[in-house]
């Protein structure tokens, strides 16, 4: 590749020199290539502007104009109105959206817009609705005419003279651009050359060249992750020798039996398809995502106990002591009249408890482990391990996954890995691609559902406190839960907990903002002597003894405490039937997913939960969070909320655990060509096709890219 035209330092190329190339270098671009591929994130369209006298109803068409207002508000049926009024010079034209309240944050007074859509008369003024926005620089202003691409800029670095750069490099060595797609199968697609789409990307002669090429890139980016995902799929399938477990009526009825109440039918679905995969003869690799309260445990449970029944082991690792301790509980009560041998692990155990337990588990004698990272530790060793249950996978990592098929000569066991946060679809078929899923929605007969409000302002806030006594007098529970632990050094990395990384950027803000973040020590306090005097106030973090927090949650379990004040460490894994009410403080700071999590601790037995958002916040991003999850409680629709808002690297950490391997595409903007891509690739595979000689260059292409990362056979 060192022989190409397209690998030449790109201050070789004629009116680029040494400096140009430096300022190049910031955009990441060193060679032809990186140029080629360095994409506009735009196109300028000047070829339909008119002026709001010249529009034509429902025709596609654009005007340019300066945003002099927004504003957005409540309509009927729940549902909201962004608006946003444009100055064209000659007359307004308005902008609204529908259940878009982030607009209001993209949005702002001000701001040159073009904007593009089929408009209609409302009111005697000209209206688009959902309209394709492009914001403008002070460069753009004075263009007329034609399609202008626009780049990612670096301060130095004009957007013609880049313009006039990337100009001459097309021109030049576009051609030598090589593509790995066979022509039979960019025939079947309607797919241009790769050096035609690059060509047709920064010099489009028309807005439908520019998407037809713009198409082409995006399809490939996806398309090849897609077909390493589908490869490492495969692989995984083809880990032939794993144990076949049959759930025979037998099984089916014995299990079911140590649980006092029915299964869900989203549960039997869920069975049914973990049954099939454990008697397929194919290690199961199978995702099981849930909302809040569904009853995924279950699921874990009888998986585990099938492969007991057949005289195999099970372990169920969770990702924190509190969970693994839950689910400790929870099958300690299914299983205490049961004869399975059974063990918990974690870091808490003495060194002799704990030499005690792997002794155990390497001999065979355990039958079933619940513990932390500590059961894939040096030294443990399941001799026999027929199913391994991954709790809250995203917060482990892919190497964890992977660790429980790694024993010599042992047979690959089933693996089943689950999440209480619902993931958005783009997600699914990217983060956790590889997988094959299942989708828990329905929850157990009997749950309540929660009534959620936001509360501002001093008069909303008494009025709140007062509904709380009333409830605690009542004999109910209430969990407080603050942004921070401490507000001692509240700007230290250290007094956050480590579950919510985010809270610390956004607590910076607001104390730029000179507002006081509220930490669980102060408000602990100040309950105990303010709103909540004369109740049983309990504190727990993650910063804490662990077994004084163990001896916490006890007590609040037990009813010896009437109030929690705590941080996210309550996040996932605790279950107190009683506890039906819960104060969410500085609710901002939260993402959306967190705050259907939280809210997900309350109302787990027969009484309705109510749940207080105070936040005092009134930024657009705030007000969309916390009016979405005033709205509805299906974590499917705030995941999906949460995944518009703030993109795919903060729903699931992936910013803490590297981004998704992509160039150019973009989960959410590009969802419906990730599906196409999707389809094609698991397709080409799982048919063979993608084995024939004429994909060899594409596969090579798959492998180069993600071979390492996705731990993909070179052959095969």
């Amino acid at each position: 590749m060192g022989d190409s035209p397209l690998d030449q330092d790109v201050q070789n190329l004629a009116g680029v020199g040494p400096q140009r190339a430096a300022l190049l270098q910031r955009l990441g671009v060193q060679t032809v290539r990186d140029l080629l591929w360095m994409l506009p994130r735009d196109v300028l369209d000047l070829t339909q502007v008119r002026q709001p006298a010249d529009l034509v109803a429902k025709e596609l068409q654009t005007v340019r104009g300066t945003v002099v207002d927004v504003e957005g508000r409540e309509i009927s049926g729940g549902r909201s109105l962004s608006a946003a009024l444009l100055d064209c010079g000659t007359d307004f034209v308005r902008c609204v959206w529908f259940n878009q309240p982030w607009m209001l944050k993209r949005v702002q007074p001000g701001q040159v817009l073009l904007c593009s859509g089929k408009p209609k008369k409302a009111q005697g003024r000209w209206e688009f609705s959902s309209p394709r926005l492009q914001w403008l620089s002070e460069e753009d202003g004075d263009a007329t005419g034609g399609l202008l691409p626009r780049y990612g800029l670096t301060e130095g670095l004009k957007m013609a003279e880049l313009q006039r750069i990337v100009r001459h490099a097309v021109e030049q060595f576009a051609d030598a651009i090589p593509d790995a797609m066979p022509e039979s199968f960019r025939k079947r697609r309607k797919l241009p050359h790769l050096a035609q789409a690059i060509r047709m990307l920064h010099l489009p002669a028309s807005r439908e060249e520019y998407e037809l090429a713009r198409q082409r890139v995006l399809f490939d980016d996806l398309f090849e992750f897609q077909l390493g995902l589908a490869l490492r799929r495969r692989a995984w399938r083809q880990r032939q020798g794993a144990p076949e477990f049959e759930v025979s009526a037998k099984i089916d009825a014995r299990i079911r039996r140590l649980f006092p109440f029915r299964f869900t039918p989203g549960q039997d679905d869920a069975l049914r398809d973990v049954a099939l995969d454990l008697k397929s003869g194919y290690a199961m690799h199978r995702l099981l995502q849930a909302d809040v309260g569904a009853g995924k445990t279950v699921v874990a449970i009888y998986a585990l106990l099938v492969a007991v029944a057949h005289g195999w082991q099970g372990v169920f690792m969770a990702p924190t002591e509190l969970l693994a301790q839950q689910h400790w509980q929870t099958i300690e009560t299914a299983l205490a009249k049961s004869r399975v041998e059974r063990a918990l692990l974690t870091g808490t155990l003495t060194a002799a408890q704990r030499r005690n337990v792997v002794e155990r588990i390497n001999s065979g004698d355990v039958q079933l482990v619940v513990g932390t990272q500590a059961v894939i530790q040096e030294g443990v060793n399941f001799p026999k391990l027929g199913v391994a249950v991954i709790d809250e996978q995203h917060k482990f990592g892919v190497a964890q996954r992977a660790s429980f098929a790694a024993s010599e000569g042992a047979p690959p066991p089933h693996v089943l890995v689950m999440t209480a946060t619902p993931i958005p679809r783009s997600l699914c078929l990217t983060q956790f691609g590889d997988l094959d899923l299942s989708v828990v929605k329905d929850r157990p007969a009997g749950r309540q559902p929660v009534i959620t409000s936001r509360i501002m302002g001093r008069a909303a806030k008494k009025k709140a406190w007062t509904f709380l006594r009333e409830q605690l007098e009542q004999g109910r529970q209430l969990y407080v839960v603050c942004p921070l632990v401490s507000s001692q050094g509240a700007s230290q990395s250290n007094v956050l907990e480590p579950e919510n990384p985010t809270a610390l950027t956004e607590d910076l803000f607001a104390v730029q903002r000179g507002e006081t973040p509220q930490a669980a020590e102060d408000v602990f306090r100040d309950l105990q002597q303010g709103e909540l005097r004369g109740f049983r106030v309990g504190l727990v973090h993650g910063q804490m003894d662990r077994q004084e927090r163990t001896r916490t949650m006890d007590a609040f379990r037990e009813r010896e405490l009437d109030v929690l004040v705590a941080t996210t460490v309550i996040e996932v894994g605790v279950d107190v039937p009683n506890a039906t009410t819960m104060v969410i403080l500085q609710a901002e700071q939260f993402g959306l997913s967190q705050l259907h999590q939280l809210r997900g601790r309350i109302a787990r037995g027969k009484f309705r939960g109510y749940c207080f958002l105070f936040s005092e916040s009134t930024t657009p991003e705030a007000s969309a969070r916390l009016t979405a999850m005033e709205r509805t409680d299906d974590g499917f629709q705030i995941a999906e909320t949460d995944f518009e808002l703030r993109g795919p690297g903060d729903v699931l950490g992936t910013r803490q655990h590297g981004a998704l391997p992509l160039k150019v595409a973009d989960v959410v903007r590009d969802k419906a060509i990730l599906q196409e891509a999707r389809e094609e690739a698991f397709a080409l595979v799982r048919s063979g096709e993608f084995d024939e000689p004429e994909f060899a260059m594409l596969k090579v292409a798959v492998l180069d890219r993600f071979g390492v990362s996705m731990d993909l056979p070179r052959t095969g």
